[in-house]
């Protein structure tokens, strides 16, 4: 499990583009903090919401993956969000938490609150886990 941790807090793909970093990957808890900067707006320059989410779903796929074991990774089936509060700037932190982590399937829900400890954006991810050979 110690190798699939280090490879999951590689600052690789769109945790690098989106300057995601892991805080904490255990299989009952995964923060992950995302700062709001230019690159994470939409139009009117406020935090758009497809980087809510591209968040929650990081937090999310981490957590199932730990959970699903050597051998076995975790892949977003779905996934909603509802944005509570707009922001222009700042840090958020992504917390998720099991609902259920099953053999097959796993549920995850992601709150995601800005410095200030204000809810953000509240979500829950559907994950399919398969093994990585066939992945």
């Amino acid at each position: 499990m110690e190798q699939t941790d280090t490879l999951l807090r590689r600052r690789t793909g769109l945790l690098e583009t989106l300057d995601m970093e892991v805080v904490e990957s255990t299989a009952d808890r995964v923060i992950v903090t995302m700062p709001v900067s230019p690159r994470h707006l939409q139009p009117l320059g406020y935090l758009h919401g497809g980087a809510s989410v591209a968040l929650a779903e990081t937090a999310a796929s981490i957590g199932a993956t730990l959970n699903a074991g050597e051998g076995m990774a975790a892949f977003g089936q779905e996934i909603n969000a509802n944005h509570l509060r707009s922001v222009r700037d700042g840090i958020l932190t992504a917390t998720a938490t099991p609902l259920h982590a099953g053999r097959t399937s796993q549920v995850w829900q992601i709150l995601i609150h800005d410095e200030r400890e204000r809810l953000i954006c509240v979500s829950r991810c559907t994950l399919a886990v398969v093994s990585r050979s066939r992945s």
